[in-house]
């Protein structure tokens, strides 16, 4: 893509970045190449410094107008009129970019359980390669939650002043023994899955269809399944919040697949901004860029506790919380009260 060439229209644009350049990684492994499947929209200014980088969540793709209407596109906040819009697949994640179903460079078939664990820190930097690909030196704001915080911090520390804001919405320096046990629970219930093993695509399917049951428990807070899933009558079977378990399972092991879904989960569970750094509380005093961290008061995944430890230790930290009854999923969901908060960030900061 070049970038000095002006888009026509704000229209989206969908490409492939192809590395040919190993990547190494933090567990000592070494991708020989990889691809990264990306959008962008808008165009880049004079100055170059009206770039929004959007990190997506864990099961998210890189067209952030789908999983993010209310918040990106025409006459939105982040309008692709006033700024150039990119949002990458991550690396292990099955919209494109190289994951465990991609031919293996060394055979030429796929990579399946032989794929290579992930951290947040290697997604970062696998993004860091997409950055310079790009031409871009200055990153106006990178933003994400969940995952997409956790890499958006991770790469706010190596970007050091070549990134003006960092957005890290419900999200934390270190992954907490509660998220990774939440994270294992949905891995044992893919390694039930009789099919878990085999070289094939669909390999575990029933049993992401689980796993995804289980991660929704911890996306809402209980009043959420009060307020949506009580029952009208008297039963003693056949409730509504099971069907709708099992109709989210069903609907996510239909678009996403459990290796894809296996490496991420354990790439979220390293995320740990401290480690080989000093201490989480030392790598974050290093980021040198303004960073907005956002916490959701019902949050039972990441906890406001962990969103007030981001800003307390940055040096240049806010923080902002969300009230919802939704939970963690309330980054997706309350666009009003997100926008509020981001609109008073960027106006306090002149940026």
């Amino acid at each position: 893509m070049n970038l000095q060439s002006p888009h026509l229209s704000i229209e989206m644009t969908r490409d492939i970045f192809y590395c040919k350049d190993a990547l190494p990684l933090e567990s000592g492994e070494v991708l020989p190449e990889f691809q990264l499947s990306f959008t962008t929209q808008g165009q880049l200014n004079a100055k170059k410094d009206n770039v929004i980088w959007i990190l997506h969540a864990l099961t998210g793709d890189a067209n952030p107008q789908e999983w993010w209407a209310g918040l990106v596109g025409e006459d939105k906040f982040y309008d692709p009129a006033n700024y150039f819009i990119i949002c990458a697949n991550y690396l292990g994640s099955c919209y494109g970019s190289t994951q465990p179903l991609s031919e293996r460079p060394e055979t030429g078939k796929p990579y399946y359980y032989d794929f290579p664990n992930l951290t947040t820190r290697d997604i970062a930097a696998s993004l860091d390669r997409l950055r310079i690909h790009l031409g871009l030196g200055k990153i106006n704001t990178v933003i994400g939650g969940s995952l997409g915080g956790q890499v958006a911090l991770e790469w706010a520390f190596t970007l050091e002043n070549r990134l003006d804001n960092a957005i890290i919405i419900a999200s934390n320096a270190k992954a907490s023994p509660w998220i990774i046990g939440f994270n294992e629970t949905q891995r044992m219930a893919i390694e039930s899955d009789e099919t878990w093993g085999r070289e094939h695509h669909a390999a575990g399917k029933k049993g992401l269809e689980t796993a995804r049951a289980i991660g929704m428990l911890s996306y809402r807070h209980p009043e959420t399944f009060i307020q949506s899933q009580s029952e009208t009558e008297e039963k003693r079977d056949h409730f509504k919040i099971s069907s709708y378990l099992r109709y989210q399972g069903q609907k996510l092991a239909n678009r996403f697949n459990a290796l894809s879904y296996w490496i991420l989960s354990k790439a979220m569970d390293s995320h740990d901004l401290g480690r080989a750094r000093g201490g989480t509380a030392n790598a974050l005093a290093r980021i040198q860029c303004r960073v907005l961290s956002i916490g959701v008061d019902t949050d039972v995944l990441f906890t406001c506790e962990e969103s007030r430890y981001i800003s307390r230790h940055v040096a240049k930290g806010t923080y902002r919380e969300i009230k919802s009854v939704y939970g963690h999923d309330a980054f997706l969901i309350e666009y009003e009260q997100l926008q509020y908060i981001l609109q008073s960030f960027y106006l306090e900061n002149n940026s």
